[in-house]
Order: C-alpha cells, then structure tokens, then sequence
C-alpha cells in the first residue's frame, strides 16, 4: 500500500488528537477537569489506592465504603487483563481529551466498514464525539459511561464487516472491540447497545429470509457469537466478579417483604419501578435531541443582564442579587430532577438524519430508523409506562439498571450514521439530480415541519412551569419572569435549529446547481456542525471547570473533626451526619466510614441503613463499631462525637435469636441489645448450631487489621460465639482458627460470626475470592483462542487462495 494511501488516515487520527485536545486545551497546562462523581471515587478508592502502593497487589475489598464491600466495582486491576494495555494505549491523550479522541476515532472506523469517504467519516466523526450528551457526561464524572459508549460503533464495525463477508476482518475486531467494551466496566451501557444488535440481526434476519441465504446468515451469526463469546471471555476475572458481587448488590434479589414503616411489598429481584424510571424523558422534552433549550437547557442555567428575570431581581433586590441568583436560573421546566444538560444531537446532523431517510435505501436505513424510535420511546420510561413495565417485568436484566433516558445513546450513535450515509447518497453518482433535489425538499419539509411543530407543541399545552418554581413566589412577579425567558429560550433556539437546517440545506442545494465544489461543502457543512454543536457543549463543559491537577487529585482537607479522630490508631468506624452518609466518599478518604458513593452497594446493607441507620438505632451503630460520629455544630462547623458504647471490633454474645425469615431478623434489630444478643435467619444457606453455656472470663480482641487480612485472638474456658463487626460476604471471605478453615455465619443481618472453641485460638479472616483465579484461567484461553484463530483464519485463506 502506498503511503499517500494512508495519509488520509493518519491525517484523521491527527485532527482527532489535535481536536479533543484543542477543545479541552487546560490539559495542557497540567490542569484537569473537576467531575464529582470522580471527586466521589478518589474517596472511596483511597485505602485501595494505599494498599496497592504498599503490597503490590491487589485487595478486592475495601472497608472504607459501607462498613466493607467487594472492590469489583470499586476499582479492581484483574491478573492477565491485557486489553486494560491495549486501552491504555488507544487512549494516550490526557482525560476527558482521551475518550474524546476515542469517540473521534472509533466512528471513523466504523465509517470505513460502511465505505464512507475519509472526509465524510471525518464530519461524522466530529459529529459523533461532539454530541452535547457525550461531553456533558464527563461534567457530571461518568467517565465509565463515556468509555463504553466510545467503543459502541467499534463492536458494529465489526459486525457490519461480518455481514459484508469480511469475515476475518469482522471477526477480529468484533472480538477486540467487545473485550474493549466489557473492559469499560460500565454494563448498562453495553446493554443497551445490546438492543441496536438485536434490531439490526432481526433486519438481517429479515433479509436473508426474503433472499433465502438463511445458511449464510447463520454462518456469520455463528462468527459473531464466536467473537463475542472470546471478547467477554477476555474479561472472564472482571465479569465473573461482577456476576458474583451483583447477586448481593442493591440489583440482586432482595427477600423482604416489608417496608420500613412496616407495610407490605413483593419480594423483588431487581431495582424498584419507581427507581428505575426516576430519570424518564418527557415525550415533548424529546425535542431537545435538536432544539437545545427547548425545556430550558439544563436544571441550572445563566441567563443575562437583558432577560426578565435578571431585570425582575435587580429592580426588587437590587443589581447584586440579581447577577447572583441570574448566574444560576432554574430555566428547567420538565419533571426529571436533575437535568446537567439537554441531550442535544444537533440541528445540522439531525437534518441529515432526515436527509438519509429519503435517499438512502435498504436494510441499514431500516435498522438505523427501527433503533433510533426505539431508543427514543424507551427513554420515555414512567412517561410510556406500557412499554416501561413490560421491558422491566419481562425482558431479562432490564430492571437492573437506572436512568432508563440514558438509554438514548442508541439514538446518538444511529442518527449520525444515517446522517452520514445520507451525505454519501447525496455526493453519489448513481443517484440522479433530480430525485436527490426531491430528497432535500423533503428533509427541509419534514424536519423543518417537526421543528416548528414542537414549538407549537410547547406553546399549546405546556405551561412552561417547572418543578422548583415554588422557590420564586417569594418575590413577586418573579415565576412570571422565568416562564417568560423560558419562552424566549424556546423561540431563540427553535429560531437557532431552523436556520442551521436553512444553511445547511442551502450548502447542498448550491452543490446539486454546480456553485459549490464538494470538498467546499464538505467544509461548510463542517463549520456548521461545530458550530451547532460546540457552541453547546461549551455552555455546559468548559475551560471554567478544570482545576489544578493538585487539587483534583487530593479533593479533601482533612477537617479539625477528622484530624481529632485519626488520633485514634485503633480499628473503628465513623459515621459522618453532616452528609448523606449514603451518598458521600469524602469520609471513606480519611476513615473507614459506614457510608458511600456508589450505585451498586451491598443490597442488605443498604436495607440494613433504610430500616435501622436511617432511624437513629444507636445498637444498630454500636454493633458496626461506630466509635465516632461527625456532627455538625450551631455555627455549620464539623466536630467529632466519641461514641463510648460501640461494640468494638469482635465480642462474645450470651445467646443467639433464631429467627425464620428475612422480615423477622431486620426488625429483630427494632430492639436487640447487640453486645448481648445475636440474631440468626436460619436459611438453608445459613445454617448452624450455638453455644448454650456462658463464659464471663472469656475475652477476644482484635491484633491486626490490613484490608483483606483481620487477625484476633480469643481466649475462653468454654465453647462460646463471637459476633465480627465485618460486613458478610461469603463469596470470598474465609475464617481460621488456628490456621484451620472454620465456617462462619451472617447473624444481625449483615455481620460475621463463628462458634469459638474453648482455649487460646488465633482467628483469621482472609479474603481469597475464588472467582478470580478461576476466571484467570479462561481470560488467557480466550485471548489466545482470538489471537490463534484470526491468525490460523487468514493463513488457510491465503493458502487456499494460492
């Protein structure tokens, strides 16, 4: 091959570098972005951190979050994850710029399977990775979220090349690109790129029906699954894991049938309804996809010294309040509760989109279509609770994930292939002047008609009221002022949205009359396009958020409180009640804390904080070894609270409750005295029999704490029974007396315990997690299967060919 060949190519990876980087040029200067959800994960991952900087190896525990829980989905390095280098190595540039550049370059890749002219696959590109959905996440620190999505159109490259007969090829990168996306570690992202697999085998399905190639179709079906099939099992450590862990999380089975206050609920095996849908798109709000404000932009916005409400406040306030309160207007007026941005594709590639439906043909016009309807009335969630509930009652995983709007992504990748496979049709030859002029008067029509309908929409039967809106009735006229620079929002980018589909039109029509060459439209229809998307994105995530490197690193200034309380150099707990305790990593920076950041907890812990913490059951607290609360003082000020009756770390109870359900032991906990009594729910997977006889001399205590090692010593003159205030984990977690493997139990819901023997014994608990070394084994087989079979493919091709 030539290199003046491959130079376009090279050229494009150099523009995609040199654009994320340019977008997010702070990077430069050391700078990085200030995401709190990632401000969240530095302080779980700390004693993580710490432990693998002082043992070199990994822990896959940590005891800082929730009073312990599997590091799985934490942050866990897994033994012969060498698609961990490969992505490593894809993503050189400094983050965000790194995933954008991703975004940039696994469409590009995906344009080379479907044909696409370099420059085109360049404009798709952009159009892509610029998508205000795929910026704003990084905002919020969903960097995982944004890591999948980057390696979505890569896994269709893949496919789309085994469909064309490009079987190696095809098989080859389906299996790289799906290990890549498994590696990402983000589930529900992959899931839901699930759904356009699907639909687009069901169109292929389709065909091969009609054409009568079903044997044809299994064939690269049968390759498909089989690079599938290694891709994951490349990943076999990291989702065997997760597998494991997510049967106990917040997504598993949980066996209550009660509520806190008491009532009756079904046992469930996935997340709550209402959770699940709690963030639905609105079906008006689906017309931010390409009128941008259209439901006021997102939750918070600025609005200017010329609009009403900043006018209403300066003169009832006066002008300081006014710029204060205008820099963050609640514009918002749809029902989710947080909105960071609208999901915004774009008017430029949105009229493409359009463009694409009317010229061009076949089944991956009707795949692209199928999947972005399909997206788009799924996003809608409580809002098309018909189609929400059968998904979440009847198609299997679904109702383990939340955020069902997210699952627009669909939409995001689909619109812009059509888009762009629009544009393809419209430079070709094969297609006549005439029926290509046809094409664009009916995209100009049909977009420009939906514009202007959901303008019509809003005014008609929309009051422009949001959720807070209560917050304004203070000051007089106020509400009204809002609602009327939400109106002015709407018309401004419904205006914005028709203009952008009026030039770019225009760019096209002045090529179809032979007054523009096509690399000048080329280029026109890309100043458009960065210009409707960045001007967007910039309004969300810019220069403003990053801050120095120093500062995101180490996000926490240790308080007076925390300084107080590390004094302490023994083992305890600490619960911080200046915060959510369940939606906060800061403590888990400094302490070992019984709250969290994370979405996928323990499910019986968080039961376990719903039923008890949450009311202030100071047993429930003392039995975690809550030796330290942090409290907030008249002046807003932390101090730390020395909490004299916690259990300490291990302690021998007088008897054990034997309860027969699931209901019984968590409201067993209403009234237990936990340094005297233990509750047991004797299941069928945890069984056993106690001690009856008391011994007042007996003593155990703990000697060594060290993440996933915890050694005691007991001392005792007869059999007795020790409750560990560790969280159960049985998938992992064994306990030694002596150095012999003892069976321990969960008693008061979530904690250890174990019969004694009479005697002096040393008593360890290890975490050694089976499932890691047993999907150790299959990761390597499964990366030298791919590596064999694509080479062993291609050198049996090339000597039958001979």
């Amino acid at each position: 091959m030539k290199f003046t060949k491959i130079l376009p190519y090279i050229g494009a990876v150099a523009i995609f570098a040199l654009v994320s980087i340019i977008y997010f040029h702070p990077v430069l200067k050391g700078e990085k972005l200030n995401q709190s959800d990632i401000t969240q994960f530095t302080g779980m991952v700390k004693e993580i951190n710490d432990f693998r900087a002082d043992k070199n190896t990994e822990p896959y525990w940590t005891g800082a979050s929730f009073s312990g829980m599997p590091a799985y989905q934490v942050s866990a390095y897994y033994p012969n994850d060498f698609v961990r280098v490969l992505d490593r190595t894809l993503r050189f540039l400094p983050r965000p710029a790194d995933y954008t550049f991703l975004y940039f370059l696994s469409f590009f890749v995906l344009m080379m399977a479907l044909k696409v002219n370099w420059r085109l696959a360049i404009f798709g590109s952009l159009a892509f990775g610029f998508s205000t959905y795929l910026i704003i996440i990084f905002g919020a620190g969903h960097n995982a979220k944004a890591h999948a999505i980057a390696y979505m159109p890569l896994i269709l490259a893949g496919l789309l090349w085994v469909f064309k007969k490009r079987y190696i090829l095809g098989f080859m990168v389906t299996g790289v690109a799906m290990a890549l996306e498994i590696y990402t570690n983000h589930p529900q992202m992959t899931y839901y790129l699930g759904f356009a697999l699907i639909i687009l085998g069901i169109v292929e399905l389709i065909h091969a029906i009609k054409e009568k190639i079903i044997p044809t179709f299994i064939k690269q079906v049968a390759i498909i699954f089989a690079a599938v099939f290694l891709g994951i099992g490349a990943n076999a450590p990291r989702l065997m894991a997760m597998k494991e862990y997510a049967d106990h999380s917040t997504r598993g089975k949980s066996e209550l049938t009660i509520t806190p206050d008491g009532s009756k609920k079904e046992a469930t095996k996935g997340l709550d309804k209402a959770y699940i849908t709690e963030y639905s798109y609105a079906k008006l709000e689906t017309f931010n996809l390409f009128i941008p404000r259209f439901m006021g932009g997102g939750t918070i916005e600025k609005l200017g010294e010329d609009s009403n409400f900043y006018q209403i406040l300066e003169e009832k306030a006066g002008r300081s309040a006014a710029k204060e309160y205008s820099e963050q207007a609640l514009t918002y007026w749809g029902d989710q509760n947080i909105v960071e941005a609208p999901a915004y594709i774009g008017a430029v590639i949105f009229f493409l989109f359009f463009l694409g439906i009317f010229l061009v043909k076949g089944r991956l016009k009707q795949w692209l279509v199928t999947a972005t309807v399909f997206s788009i009335l799924m996003s809608w969630g409580r809002n098309f609770d018909v189609l929400t509930n059968f998904f979440i009652d009847y198609f299997p995983l679904y109702n383990k994930f939340r955020a069902v709007s997210s699952i627009q992504v669909i939409a995001e990748l689909c619109v812009p292939i059509l888009g762009i496979l629009g544009l393809k049709e419209f430079f070709s030859s094969k297609i006549s002047s005439d029926e290509k002029l046809d094409g664009l008067k009916k995209a100009v029509y049909a977009f420009g008609g939906l514009i202007i309908l959901g303008f019509l929409l809003a005014h008609g039967f929309s009051t422009f009221e949001g959720i807070r809106d209560a917050q304004y009735n203070q000051l007089p006229g106020l509400t009204d002022a809002i609602i009327s620079d939400r109106k002015s929002m709407l018309l401004a980018d419904t205006l914005r949205s028709l203009f952008l589909m009026i030039f770019s039109a225009g760019v096209l029509w002045m090529l179809l009359k032979d007054k523009l060459k096509q690399g000048v439209a080329i280029l026109a229809l890309t100043v458009f396009l960065l210009f409707d998307l960045i001007s967007v994105d910039k309004k969300y995530v810019n220069e403003d958020d990053f801050e120095s490197a120093r500062k995101i690193e180490k996000p926490f200034i240790a308080s007076t409180a925390d300084k107080m309380i590390l004094q302490d150099k023994s083992h305890y707990r600490v619960g911080n009640f200046t915060v959510n305790p369940m939606n906060d990593g800061s403590t888990s920076y400094f302490h070992q804390s019984i709250g969290g950041y994370h979405a996928a907890k323990l499910g019986r812990y968080q039961e376990l904080f719903d039923f008890q913490i949450a009311k202030n059951n100071m047993q429930v607290l003392n039995m975690l070894n809550t030796k330290y609360f942090i409290i907030g003082n008249d002046k807003g000020e932390k101090q730390s609270q020395l909490n004299p009756d916690a259990n300490g770390n291990a302690w021998f109870v007088e008897r054990v409750k034997i309860v027969d359900s699931a209901n019984e032991e968590i409201q067993a906990l209403d009234s237990l005295n936990t340094k005297k009594v233990a509750v047991f729910y004797n299941d069928e997977d945890n069984q056993s029999t106690f001690p009856r006889e008391i011994d007042s001399t007996a003593k155990i205590e703990l000697l060594n704490y060290d993440v996933t090692t915890l050694t005691y010593q007991a001392k005792t003159l007869k059999d007795q029974f020790a409750v560990f205030s560790e969280i159960y984990y049985k998938d992992g977690w064994n306990a030694y007396v002596d150095g012999k493997l003892t069976p321990h139990m969960r008693v008061n819901y979530v904690l250890r315990g174990m019969t004694i023997p009479a005697g002096e014994h040393a008593i360890e608990f290890k975490f050694e997690p089976k499932v890691i070394q047993q999907g150790k084994i299959i990761s390597l087989a499964s990366y030298a299967l791919l590596i064999l079979i694509t080479a062993g493919w291609f050198f049996y091709k090339k000597k039958k060919e001979k």
